[in-house]
């Protein structure tokens, strides 16, 4: 692939709702631009984006993949982006490589998607040029009017249509252009191609209000255009293009096109549309630092190298693979550079472009232009490649916080001894999971943005690093501590020839408020029956018999043990014997002290269209949730303050996207420790001596 200045360059995303065709639509766009000889299908798993094997058996995209093309002496890189919530963060990392946007709609859904929805938010958010592809219209039940309806009533006025279809469902043959007024009828052999004549005679009525909304559109922009076109001149193709550059630059305008990706019908008007309307690289100015100070950069082939690293891959066979986008100056193969975010030096190997799985080697990127290369030392997702001399920093990637943690579980020994490399390699390949680990019983722990997210991730885990882990939901972080005050005494004498151990202590228990610390120890002894020297000794013991409390063995907390009394042996006495008497006298003191369950609970902030209000709330109802308060937002939606137990919290993520399609958000954090309920305290005991059998 030849190299092209930035200003013939087109950097663009796909996004959109899950199965609303984006991947159809690379497809189609690299057969049109003949980067590929034969027409791939999601459904026959033989797409060029969708190549990793749990998107050929699931059918759906789980990371975006590139797929640059040509067309007309314009390099295109297309960013296939996942339309599932649970990949948002592949979404957003390729709206940080983009200086533009396609929203693909599907011509028949009754409705806009909620996939659509969230792919416009975050696009409208980050400033970025946009256009809207309505596609499948080949469908039954496909109807044009009615989704541009929707797109309008969801979006605002600013979306109109350039183009409008000939024919409905399988009649659909054509599209009108709605600048130049003429008709494209396509060829029956699905080649892409069309022949290009006059509007349909019984479609030129039904094209006169598109046509209107698209000029007026463009001439709201621009106040000669506004004239001219009430004083009823006709204005230029050529004119309304230029504008509509602009209008689409600045956001004011979205236009709206048309077509059906599986059929291979529209696609070559809309690289046209592309072309034409769409900034290039050389259009887009992003800010940066230099020694802390801001600096505007721009895509020069002369300027100083800044290269922001969007994806990272963690292949088995090649190592970690990071992908850039070039903003500034021009990146080398074999040359040396400098993780700017981190202050490393970094070796850079053979670049090379990328078209789905296939690695297409280069000896330099240019500015504007997006490549990868493999086996960078500190380089992740986010960080900027620029010259040891000159360390730009541009803006990292935003990514949302988790809201589903699982337990991950090797199956061997061998499998353990594999799992922590695989797992740190997993989160360098994907920013939205991040790994813990239980302090207790060092559980490890993965947390996504969603049940399938995760599970998907493990899946490709286990797959590429040969090893066999088990998913569970991880254990909750219960507590144990106690509600009234005792004594216990306890005398530790063991004598078997030689020097033998003695420690004796009596002990007085008695809880504390939350919060103060969660434990003390004080003493109360007088005439030196316990010396001093083995205090340390007895609150050593203490400490360690709080860890596993007798009722299901979860750490003890909000007590204060006070040593009153005991007595020691001139000879036999010792620290490790008083450590030993402290700690079981705490065992036998903490069960006469009425000890109970705590459980840890959330604070939860929930916000929902106001339409599925009442069965979020009737949803909590089930959850334990004490509800603080509701408050109406201006956009349509409602927030609403609880409190949960973190146990009826574990699955929440899944929960609320059932019950609001995916339009629900919600955010958590802890608040405080209260006992369990008798009834749930039981089974929790129950299922920790099953557990301690095992």
């Amino acid at each position: 692939m030849k190299q092209y200045p930035a200003d013939r360059i087109r950097n663009i995303g796909l996004f959109g709702h899950g199965g609303s065709g984006k991947t159809s639509l690379t497809e189609a766009m690299l057969f049109n631009s003949k980067a590929t000889t034969r027409l791939g299908r999601v459904e026959d798993g033989n797409t060029v984006s969708d190549y990793d094997a749990d998107e050929i058996r699931r059918r759906m995209s789980v990371s975006s993949a590139i797929a640059p093309v040509e067309w007309r002496d314009t390099k295109i890189n297309v960013i296939d982006a996942p339309g599932y919530a649970d990949f948002i963060g592949e979404a957003l990392s390729a709206l940080r490589a983009i200086d533009a946007a396609i929203i693909v709609v599907d011509a028949s859904s009754p409705d806009i998607e909620v996939g659509a929805e969230t792919a416009w938010k975050l696009i409208v958010e980050q400033g970025i040029p946009r256009m809207i592809f309505v596609n499948k219209l080949h469908r039954e039940n496909a109807d044009f009017d009615r989704t541009l309806a929707n797109l309008r009533a969801a979006f605002g006025k600013g979306v109109a249509p350039i183009q409008f279809p000939v024919g409905k469902e399988k009649g659909f043959k054509g599209i009108v252009d709605l600048l130049s007024e003429e008709a494209y009828t396509f060829h029956d052999n699905a080649d892409g191609g069309f022949e290009i004549g006059p509007i349909p005679a019984d479609l030129v009525e039904a094209q006169e209000p598109y046509h209107k909304q698209i000029i007026e559109a463009i001439a709201e922009h621009n106040e000669e255009l506004m004239l001219r076109y009430l004083d009823g001149e006709e204005l230029a193709v050529d004119d309304l293009r230029h504008e509509l550059h602009e209008c689409v630059r600045d956001g004011s305008v979205v236009p709206v096109l048309c077509g059906s990706a599986s059929g291979n019908r529209g696609i070559q008007p809309l690289f046209d549309a592309i072309v034409d309307l769409m900034p290039s690289a050389a259009e887009t100015v992003i800010g940066g630092t230099l020694n802390g100070a801001p600096v505007n950069l721009a895509a020069e082939s002369g300027g100083h190298l800044a290269a922001l690293a969007f994806k990272t891959l963690a292949d088995p066979h090649v190592g970690r693979v990071s992908f850039f986008r070039v903003y500034s100056g021009t990146l080398k193969s074999n040359s040396t550079g400098v993780n700017a975010a981190r202050g490393e030096s970094e070796r850079i190997g053979q670049l090379f472009h990328v078209r789905g799985k296939d690695h297409l080697n280069t000896d330099v990127i240019g500015p504007g232009d997006i490549g990868a290369v493999a086996k960078l030392n500190t380089v992740m997702t986010g960080d900027t490649l620029a010259e040891p001399a000159y360390p730009l920093v541009l803006d990292g990637i935003a990514f949302p916080n988790a809201s589903f943690a699982a337990a991950v579980h090797p199956k061997t020994k061998t499998d353990l001894d594999k799992m922590g490399p695989a797992l740190q390699r997993l989160v360098e390949e994907d920013p939205t999971l991040k790994l813990g680990r239980d302090p207790i019983n060092g559980e490890a722990t993965i947390s996504g943005l969603g049940e399938p997210h995760v599970q998907i991730a493990l899946e490709r885990m286990m797959r590429r690093f040969g090893l066999t882990v088990e998913l569970g939901l991880p254990r909750v972080a219960y507590r144990e501590t106690i509600t009234g005050k005792t004594s216990s005494n306890y005398k530790h004498k063991k004598q078997t020839g030689g020097a033998g151990q003695y420690g004796h202590v009596v002990m007085e228990l008695e809880p504390i408020p939350d919060g103060d610390g969660g434990f003390e120890f004080t003493e109360r002894v007088v005439g030196g029956s316990v010396p001093r020297n083995f205090f340390p000794a007895v609150e050593k013991g203490v400490r360690e018999a709080m860890e596993h409390g007798p009722l299901a063995g979860y750490p003890v907390v909000n007590v204060r043990a006070i040593l009153v009394d005991g007595s020691y042996h001139a000879v036999d006495s010792n620290e490790m014997a008083f450590k030993i008497a402290s700690k079981e006298a705490f065992k036998q003191g903490i069960l006469q002290a009425k000890p109970v369950l705590l459980e840890p609970v959330l604070t939860l902030k929930v916000t929902v269209p106001d339409a599925n209000t009442g069965d979020v709330m009737s949803d909590l109802n089930t959850k334990r949730a004490h509800v603080g308060g509701m408050s109406p937002n201006s956009n349509g939606t409602t927030t609403i303050e609880a409190t949960v137990p973190a146990a009826e919290a574990q699955r929440y993520a899944t929960d609320l996207r059932s019950i609001t399609q995916g339009r629900g958000a919600f955010t958590t954090e802890f608040s405080h420790y209260q006992p369990v309920p008798a009834n749930i305290a039981e089974q929790i005991k129950a299922a920790a001596r099953t557990a301690a059998e095992h």
